[in-house]
This record gives C-alpha cells, structure tokens and sequence, in this order.
C-alpha cells in the first residue's frame, strides 16, 4: 500500500509537475482552481497576443512604423500595461525608423525630449548592448525582454504591467513579439529597398531605352545631315561646272556667232552693190542672219538656265518667273506675268522644275511662234497650282499635241524634245500638261500640279 501511495504519489507528483509547465501551475492546494482559472486567462492571452502578432506581420507591406505600432500595441494588451517600449540598439537594423518608440496610456511618443526619466535610461540599456533579461529586479514594476535576430541583440521590449503576475510564459510572449518585431522590420527593410531598386531599375531601364532612342534619331539626323552635305557638295559642283560652262558660251560661242551674224550682213551689203547676180546671192544670205539670231537666243537662254540651275533657286516662284520673262528673252516679245490667288510654298526642285518649264515653253514661243505677245499666267488654287504660258503666234495646237504624241512615242533625234521634256516635267511633279489653243490667238500650254503632294514633300 505504502509502495502503492508511493508511486502514485511519485505519479502524481510527475504529472502535477508538467500539469505546472503546461498551465504555469505550481500548486496541488486549494488554491489550484484560481490559479488555473489565471493559466486559463493567460493562454487565452497568449494566443490572442499571437494572433496580433500574425497580424503585425501581413502589415509589413505598410511599412516598419506600422509594424513596430502594431508590436508595441499587443505587448500592452497582453500585459495590461500602461507603458510599453519598444527601442533598436545602436548599430543595429540600421536602416529602421523609427528606433524607438513608446506607448504611453494609449499614445505614441517617438520624441526623445518627450520620454519620461525612466523610460530614457532603459532605453539606453537597450541601445548599450548587451543585456540580459530582468523581471522584476529590486522590486521595480517592469520586465524586459531581448530583441534577436540571428542570435544577436538587436533591441529589446519593456514593459510596466498592470495588477497582473507576469510569468515565463508573458516573457515568452514578449520574446516572441521582440524577435518577430526584428525579423519584421528587417524583412520590411528589404522589401523597401528590394521596391526601390526595381524602381531604380525601372527607371535606369527607361533611361537607357530612351538614351538608346535619342541616340537613335541622333544617328538618324547624323545621316541626313551627312546626306544633305553630300548633295550640297554636289550640287555646289555642278552649280560651279554651269557656270563654268555659261561664262564659256557667253565669251567665246555666243561672240562668235554674233561676229557670223555680223560678217553675214556685211557680206550681203557688199553683194547688193555688186550687180543683180550677186544681189540674188544676198537674198540667199538673208536667212543666215535670222538663223544666228535664232542662235544668240538660244545661246541666251542656255546661259540663262545655266545659272539658275541649282535646286534652291532664290526667290518666290513668282519672282522668279518675272525675272524669267524680262532676262534673256527676245526683245521682239513681250512678256506679261500674272499671278492670281495666295502663293503657297512649294519645294525649291519644284519651283525650279516649273521654271524650267516655262523658260523652255517661252523658248519655244520665240524660236517657232512668230508671237509678239506671251502671257504667262499663275494661279494658286486651294488644291492645286495652274500655270498657263499662251502666246499671239501661228502654232496649231492640234498639231503640236499629235507631234508630242509621236515624239513621246519615238526617238526623233532631238527634235520636238521640248515638248517631251516638258510633259516629262509636268509628270514628275504629279501634274498634267494640257495644249489648248490661246485666248489671245496662238497656243496655250496649260500646266496643273495638285498642292497636296508638292507640300506633302515640302521640308
């Protein structure tokens, strides 16, 4: 019996001991219902200090000074405390904010000026790491409890409780809030800086892809401005040959035609003097003067689209077609320029192709029209520009349009090429070239070029 009391007493002594562990029991008195009604409260605390632990956690997305709220908030609850400290020692979690702070009866104090005496030398043991933990030393109402991470101290949490008896498992709570408290804060650090680097990576990106397009369109420019040099220097080339080449004509071929015209005429002043026979051989010479008349003009008029060769030619295309009408032209023909409606800008190879085109349909009026008069008549359209060059002279309209047809159709060596060049011009720019016959008797060559597709190529 006495061995059966004895081990039950040992059993009962084995299981009242771990009955101690599990609920914070170490009494089989009396008063064990009280003190296990009080272990009761304390677990259900327990688990509600951590539920608001898992809480605090899923905020650290909102940042470390929501977190440590969170923390500082649950160890009061849990100790029925009106003080709660929260602090990080010095050289720890560096990058933390805030590195203390302080509940105090429901309000939050992060101004050290503002702590209480008290409050200020614990926090100072926690920054002055290392410490060990206290409860209750010399009877002072406070406990305190170490913040680790990675076994290191990294802060600590104290806490005044209220009229409760804090036992190991409280401090176990508080430990648990501490730790989680770091690895929180530290983990809410990375996330933060982990945020920033990929925005700073995303903008670095975005840098680097607009450097890369900015680089782009500078190589782009590169290339055009390259291009426009090249053909800047081209045409200077060309533009120095033409008049190379109207400053040859101008002093030696067009004075030698004119000394021919000249020795002509002195050739058949002396033949008329000479008898009738020779006055016949005059009357033969009579078209040699007119044929190097031809020829001087023609001679003038290359010079003359000679110099004005380059494809910005200076001035407004009215202008320039003025010039075209007083410049170099016969002084048997009189040339009238007209301009209706508001000009509109067009591209310097386009004024010059027009130019062109009319110098030559002008040359043509002198060299074959026996006209007196020409017309040339420019007219801006709001879709179109329309340019009609009409002549007083003998040409059939019907024949000239069969002849271009024919010409167009074959090589004619040359001949009637004026017509062809200028239909060939007329299509280049997206016009047409009409031959109709002249208000004013003779032929009128109609030109039409639509204003969209000049300005659409417009700089």
């Amino acid at each position: 019996m006495s061995g059966g009391a004895a081990s039950g007493s040992d059993y009962g002594g084995d299981f009242g001991d771990d009955l101690g562990v599990l609920t914070g029991l170490r009494s089989g008195k009396r008063s064990f219902y009280p003190e296990y009604v009080r272990s009761a409260e304390r677990l259900e605390l327990a688990v509600q200090a951590l539920d608001r632990i898992s809480g605090a956690l899923v905020r650290t997305v909102e940042g470390p000074r929501t977190l440590v709220e969170a923390v500082v908030r649950a160890a009061a609850e849990h100790l029925q405390a009106d003080r709660i400290l929260l602090g990080i020692a010095d050289g720890a979690l560096r990058a933390a904010r805030p590195r203390f702070l302080l509940l105090e009866r429901g309000e939050l104090v992060d101004d050290e000026t503002a702590l209480p005496a008290e409050a200020r030398a614990h926090l100072e043991v926690i920054r002055n790491r290392p410490w060990e933990i206290e409860l209750d030393p010399g009877g002072e109402d406070w406990v305190r409890a170490p913040m680790t991470l990675d076994d290191e101290p990294v802060g600590g949490i104290v806490g005044w409780p209220g009229d409760v008896h804090v036992a190991e498992t409280d401090l176990a709570i508080l430990r648990v809030l501490a730790n989680q408290a770091a690895v929180a804060v530290h983990n809410s650090f990375l996330f933060h800086a982990a945020a920033q680097l990929r925005g700073r990576t995303e903008q670095l990106s975005e840098a680097a892809a607009q450097q890369a397009r900015d680089l782009a369109a500078r190589n782009a420019e590169l290339q055009e401005t390259q291009r426009r040099l090249v053909e800047a220097m081209q045409r200077q080339a060309l533009d120095d040959e033409r008049h190379r080449i109207a400053r040859e004509l101008h002093d030696t071929v067009t004075q030698y035609v004119l000394s021919a015209g000249m020795t002509v005429e002195v050739c058949r002043s002396e033949l008329a003097e000479m008898g009738p026979e020779a006055e016949r051989v005059a009357e033969k010479l009579a078209p040699a003067k007119g044929l190097t008349q031809q020829a001087v003009e023609r001679l003038r008029a290359a010079i003359y689209a000679l110099h004005h060769g380059a494809e910005e030619p200076p001035g407004s295309l009215p202008v320039l077609l003025e010039q075209l009408s007083t410049v170099h032209l016969s002084s048997e023909l009189q040339v009238e320029v007209r301009v209706a409606g508001s000009p509109a800008p067009l591209p310097p190879e386009d004024e010059s192709s027009i130019l062109r085109l009319t110098g030559e349909a002008l040359f043509n009026i002198i060299s074959h029209a026996e006209a007196t008069r020409a017309v040339v008549h420019l007219v801006y359209e709001s879709s179109q520009l329309r340019l009609t060059i009409s002549d007083d002279g003998v040409g059939d309209p019907a024949q000239l349009r069969r002849t271009l047809k024919l010409s167009s159709a074959t090589d004619l060596v040359g001949r009637h090429r004026g017509l062809v060049n200028m239909a060939e011009r007329a299509r280049e720019l997206g016009g047409t070239l009409n031959i109709r016959r002249s208000r004013i008797g003779g032929v009128a060559l109609q030109l039409h070029v639509p204003l969209s597709s000049a300005r659409e190529g417009s700089p």
